[in-house]
């Protein structure tokens, strides 16, 4: 045990989690490339839980911070801020909510806060709907809608939450159905849901569930929950902190997949536009972000350093397309990763879209989840040289696979070689 790990320990809480048997300090990065203290160099196919967006140490955002530091680091919002303001501008203009309001946070935690704040003041009702396999974030209010119990530490709440299905297209008691047939049995649970209580103030939904396992339902479900959320007066939120910004791939947000019916009527980002910065933020039309009565502030949120590095990276990701890049590289992975996983019993799927994938495994010859399977995975992968993510909501039994969306298709190759092995030594 190392000397850092000790005092890690002595110091820490016991259910702060920590990857790996001998937890690893990251020292540096470039690239698509972390480095330890111990020297060791990984391909990182994880990002800091899909933080780093573009790339590890860009030079890009890298001069924007320090130009930034060596003028102001912070004011609060208490006054105006032009880092702020641009930022929320160029957010506003690709956010495809009409006449849009950004509000800025510190985390995606914070920023589903918010949400919630916002839906629930706006419609007088703290009841809400959430997915089933869903994680929105570590503080009281957001662990009451998180549906997956490994995520949810406690059943107290503020807030009354009702559980939908949907969000998991090949488990459960509709995952025998076509996609069409799934779509319409979702649905239908839903308008039973409805019809036990009075109207909630949300629905609140991740495209593509992150902790969950990279699952998602079909393309259009949450169209098709709009139509009936309408009826009602139900606000719809689409929590993008891990899929926004294209790494998708198909769509630069994931809520795209689901847009016959138009934009959510709230949004909340995180994670990737800050590139390692800490930001997050709500997006909602006028009207919504401005029903609350009172005055608040952000002493963190939008802070100049952090939106230096935000519009920094927003600007090469969009002139870099790194959208496309998803698409096309993530598209490679996953159909190399699907060669390898018809060859071995334990894989039961490798589903995502773009750089965001997921490979479940399940103890060979049945469909019961195989936590230890992925652990094995995970620390063989390391030892390989490749740093992936763990998650599912079936004990952790699913690998995520979500690298910085400037990855290579050489870079891409080089890890799916490791995974396969890694997966290969886990039911040799």
């Amino acid at each position: 045990m190392s000397d850092l790990y000790s005092r890690h320990r002595r110091v820490m809480p016991d259910w702060l989690a920590l990857y790996y048997d001998d937890p690893i300090e990251i020292t540096h990065g470039e690239g698509r490339h972390v480095w330890d203290s111990d020297g060791n160099r990984y391909l990182d196919f994880f990002g800091g839980i899909l933080t780093t967006m573009t790339a590890h140490a860009l030079p890009e955002v890298t001069k924007a911070v320090s130009e930034q530091a060596g003028r102001i680091l912070h004011s609060s919002t208490l006054y105006l801020n032009r880092p702020m303001v641009e930022l929320a501008e160029r957010i506003a203009q690709v956010s495809g909510i009409p006449d849009a309001r950004v509000f800025f946070t510190t985390s995606g935690t914070e920023a589903n806060d918010t949400a919630l704040l916002l839906a629930t003041s706006y419609r007088r009702t703290n009841t809400v709907l959430a997915m089933r396999n869903s994680y929105h974030g570590r503080s009281f209010s957001t662990v009451g809608i998180t549906g997956n119990r490994t995520w949810s530490p406690t059943s107290l709440s503020p807030l009354q939450t009702l559980y939908v299905h949907g969000g998991v297209r090949t488990r459960g008691p509709f995952a025998h159905l076509d996609d069409r047939a799934f779509t319409d049995a979702c649905v239908a649970d839903l308008k039973d849901v409805l019809g036990h209580t009075r109207p909630p103030a949300a629905l609140i939904a991740e495209p593509v569930q992150g902790v969950g396992g990279f699952t998602s339902p079909p393309d259009g479900l949450y169209a098709d929950f709009r139509d009936v959320l309408k009826e009602r007066g139900i606000l719809w939120i689409s929590d993008e902190v891990q899929t926004g910004w294209g790494r998708t791939g198909d769509h630069f947000w994931g809520w795209q997949a689901h847009a016959r019916s138009g934009p959510p009527d709230i949004v909340t980002f995180a994670k990737g536009i800050g590139n390692g910065a800490s930001i997050g933020g709500v997006i909602a039309r006028a009207e919504l972000m401005n029903c609350l009565d009172a005055n608040s502030i952000s002493t963190f949120g939008g802070t100049q350093l952090t939106m230096a590095a935000g519009l920094a990276n927003l600007a090469y990701l969009l002139d870099h397309d790194l959208q496309g890049n998803a698409r096309r590289v993530g598209g490679l992975l996953i159909e190399r990763l699907r060669g390898v996983a018809a060859q071995l019993p334990g894989v039961r799927e490798i589903r995502g879209r773009g750089l965001m994938i997921g490979i479940e495994l399940a103890k060979p010859g049945t469909d019961e989840a195989d936590p230890q399977a992925a652990s094995a995975v995970l620390e063989a992968a390391r030892a390989g040289g490749l740093l992936i993510g763990k998650g599912g909501g079936h004990d952790s039994s699913a690998l995520r696979v979500a690298p910085p969306l400037s990855l290579t298709v050489a870079e891409a190759e080089e890890g799916a070689a490791v995974l396969e092995d890694a997966l290969r030594s886990a039911y040799s």
